[in-house]
């Protein structure tokens, strides 16, 4: 789709001031117009409770958020973006000025013509806490007519607020008005897990539980909170990551084969796989608490807030049944990594019975991904001795011309072009929220564990064979 199919857009960004705009929405929409797919007309306005000191001020904001996350910036393009660029306060209590903005620049933009034609796209970055009055004003205003909302995480903190949200939701907008952004479904990497298993017989026959001995889904942060107890406080490491991305990416991993690649037909496939997940189980959860965390600013000195989960699910479908799916993360780990580990049954009548290598496929869903199968191959030589090897696929090699869109390039194009497919489903949403209620409700006790390590002792032995990182 090149810029002219796309309608023109108004585009209001709550948090317009904040880290998330800075570091990935101002960047990720100069990349798109550097690109030539944002549509020819569009405007971009921010908001928030408090405004800059002038409409410059602002927009030097967007200009150095540009500046400062791509490597060679188009002059040009920039000052276009910039030029779009405007700034208008609201709040829950009052949206009037902020409503009015949008019709001016819809105006603008239907240069005459009906501003039926166009779009709104609304994005909440905002705190949970101030997410459902911003969702009722944005309807009081009227400024949901013909907009896409885009919903940041965490989608409420538990079972109860969560339902809530959605009934929010549902009293402005349609569901299929509703973009919940999960980035991590907008990486290239997580992408190729479907085509990886779906486009290739060969992967997608071992699939199962008849030749996997079980999956891990591993995702350490080597950061710590980067000015974000605040946040941290109110969340935790099983909202902040668990509940969302790491169950996401078991979706995926664990989905049957959709119908088609429609919108409807993944989600209908991840849902099956969420409505088959047991509830997570205290006894087979840890809960870790890093060294210095209280210290943190804007942490309790007595802070039971968890920095680190390791848990084992189960998924109760045939597929699945007996494979147990590790799933691990936390903050100040030994290294940073997105990785997905399916480790293969030992064959069934073994020929080689001193083979003690590793019998894995490996999915490192990094901005670099690879995919790797540790084999067992015979050693060249007089001997017939088996060890391991390597087979790897390296997509930047492979596709040398390609060009990967960022997750939030990615996420916002399919926003404006309607597509859902990388979004999430409110059952989706609801399931995973019951299955981590019991945590939330009665959580395992809190370890700690020394920044740089790779967390409680209790979580290192919890695979069958340990995790491949960090052994």
């Amino acid at each position: 789709m090149t810029e002219n199919d796309l309608t023109p857009h108004v585009l209001v960004l709550f948090g317009a001031r904040g880290d998330l705009a800075k570091r990935k929405l101002y960047p990720g929409l100069y990349e798109l117009a550097a690109a030539g797919r944002l549509p020819a007309a569009y405007s971009v306005i921010g908001s928030g409770r408090h405004a800059p000191d002038s409409l410059e001020e602002f927009q030097g904001l967007v200009r150095d958020a540009v500046t400062d996350s791509v490597d060679e910036v188009d002059d040009g393009v920039l000052e276009d973006l910039v030029g779009r660029v405007s700034f208008q306060t609201s709040s829950a209590d009052d949206g009037s000025d902020l409503a009015a903005a949008v019709r001016e620049a819809e105006e603008d933009l239907a240069e005459g013509g009906s501003t039926d034609d166009v779009r709104r796209l609304v994005y909440l970055s905002v705190p949970p806490s101030a997410m459902q009055g911003m969702i009722g004003m944005l309807g009081r205003e009227g400024i949901v007519e013909r907009a896409r909302l885009v919903v940041e995480k965490p989608f409420g903190l538990d079972l109860e607020s969560s339902r809530e949200l959605d009934r929010t939701l549902k009293d402005v907008v349609d569901e299929d008005a509703v973009f919940r952004i999960d980035h991590f479904l907008g990486k290239e990497a997580v992408q190729d897990i479907l085509a990886l298993r779906f486009a290739n017989r060969l992967l997608e026959a071992a699939w199962c539980a008849r030749d996997i001995a079980s999956v891990q889904i591993d995702v350490p942060e080597e950061l710590g909170l980067e000015g974000r107890g605040g946040f941290y406080e109110g969340t935790g490491c099983l909202r902040d990551m668990i509940s969302t991305h790491l169950c996401q990416l078991l979706g995926f991993v664990a989905m049957d084969r959709p119908r088609d690649f429609s919108a409807d037909a993944l989600r209908d496939a991840k849902a099956e796989v969420f409505a088959a997940l047991q509830p997570f189980d205290k006894e087979h959860t840890v809960f870790g608490q890093y060294d210095g965390y209280r210290d943190e600013d804007d942490v309790d000195d007595d802070s039971q807030v968890e920095t680190f989960v390791a848990l084992e699910a189960r998924i109760d479908n045939d597929r699945w049944r007996g494979v147990p799916f590790h799933l691990r993360t936390g903050k100040a780990l030994a290294e940073g990594r997105r990785t997905i580990t399916l480790r293969f049954k030992e064959p069934d009548d073994a020929l080689f019975e001193d083979v003690k290598c590793p019998h894995e496929l490996v999915l490192e869903l990094t901005d670099e991904p690879e995919v790797k199968v540790d084999l067992r191959a015979k050693r060249p030589g007089p001997e017939m001795l088996v060890q391991d090897a390597t087979m790897r696929l390296d997509l930047e090699t492979e596709f040398p011309d390609a060009v990967p869109l960022e997750a939030y390039e990615r996420l916002l194009l399919d926003v404006m072009r309607g597509d859902q497919v990388l979004f999430t489903r409110s059952d989706e949403v609801d399931r995973l929220w019951q299955v981590c209620q019991p945590l939330l409700d009665d959580p395992p006790a809190l370890q700690s564990y020394e920044q740089g390590s790779w967390g409680p002792e209790a979580a290192s032995a919890m695979p069958d064979g340990g995790w491949r990182l960090g052994g």
